[in-house]
């Protein structure tokens, strides 16, 4: 399947929703509450550089235990769910795009053989109450990571750098895109569908993915997709907004016939996921190969013919 569809200039638009964002947190905040929240941040930022930047693991690990209280004693703060902690850099604050939460995730190193991912999901509440899901990182317990669906208190780790919105059949799924720094020899990129039960409970995976089975890919079936490589390999994971679609790196081995994970790298080349009937659907490539004349820029292959009709 190679699809696209017409890029529009969604970044003045996306700036307006961010403003609004902004102005309606302020208007949810007490003045009082707002103050202390900038009070409790000067705190947080502070320990947040330590768990990341501290020399010693054990300083490290001791810099996130306090974090995590006093991050835990600011969203109690009534109406903190609008508050954006902006200045507490090292750890991920998503919202999902109709604000029903938010989801803070961030990253300990031990050594260079051990990341540890911690998190949090805080939803939005009418009344300003806490409502606080922790994230439990299961991953050193996990044989398949990918081969389950879980809860906030079997996680598996990483840090998300986007979230996608989709519904199906009335139901609305929230795509996380997030890296796990893994260990000394690869990288780990990760795309998780949350969703919530009935009783409010968050869920991690379910059949979500669409794909047949390769070298560079988790084995069938998986509750969760992952994109390991070799480390420093920077292969891209990206949902492109304008596209409508995940795009990631293709993957080769460097050694021809060894299909370990750590030998994984980038070939140029790029496939992705398109959302389809409560489906991410593999798409094998995404860019057509062609020749280009002198100054002439590469385009996407055509989505549809010049009827309008699609192109299988």
């Amino acid at each position: 399947m190679q699809m696209i569809s017409k890029k529009i200039n969604t970044r003045p638009l996306s700036a307006l929703l961010l403003f609004c964002f902004a102005v309606q947190a302020h208007a949810q905040l007490k003045p009082q509450d707002e103050k202390m929240l900038r009070g409790l941040e000067d705190s947080l930022k502070a320990w947040s550089k330590q768990m990341v930047m501290a020399q010693d693991a054990s300083t490290r690990f001791y810099a996130d235990s306090i974090f995590i209280k006093k991050f835990v004693q600011a969203l109690k703060v009534p109406g903190s769910f609008y508050y954006p902690f902006d200045s507490v850099k090292t750890v991920s604050k998503l919202y999902a795009p109709d604000s029903s939460f938010r989801i803070c995730t961030w990253e300990i190193q031990k050594d260079e053989s051990y990341f540890r991912q911690y998190g949090a999901i805080q939803m939005h509440t009418k009344d300003g109450t806490l409502k606080l899901f922790p994230l439990f990182d299961q991953s050193d317990y996990a044989v398949i990571p990918t081969d389950s669906v879980r809860s906030n208190r079997n996680w598996i780790g990483a840090i998300y750098y986007q979230v996608v919105m989709k519904e199906f059949n009335g139901k609305k799924y929230y795509t996380l895109i997030g890296l796990d720094d893994n260990d000394f020899t690869s990288t780990r990129k990760w795309i998780e569908v949350l969703s919530f039960d009935e009783a409010g409970t968050p869920v991690f995976g379910g059949p979500f993915f669409s794909y047949k089975d390769e070298m560079n890919k988790p084995q069938q079936p998986v509750a969760r997709f992952c994109l390991e490589f070799k480390k420093d390999g920077k292969a891209r994971l990206n949902y492109d907004k304008e596209l409508d679609i995940i795009i990631f790196d293709h993957l080769v081995s460097e050694i021809p016939g060894d299909d370990n994970k750590f030998n994984l790298i980038s070939d140029g080349d790029y496939e992705g996921f398109k959302w389809s009937n409560g489906k991410w659907v593999h798409v094998s490539k995404i860019f057509a190969e062609q020749k280009l004349k002198d100054g002439q820029a590469p385009v996407p292959v055509p989505f549809k013919d010049d009827t309008g009709k699609p192109i299988e």
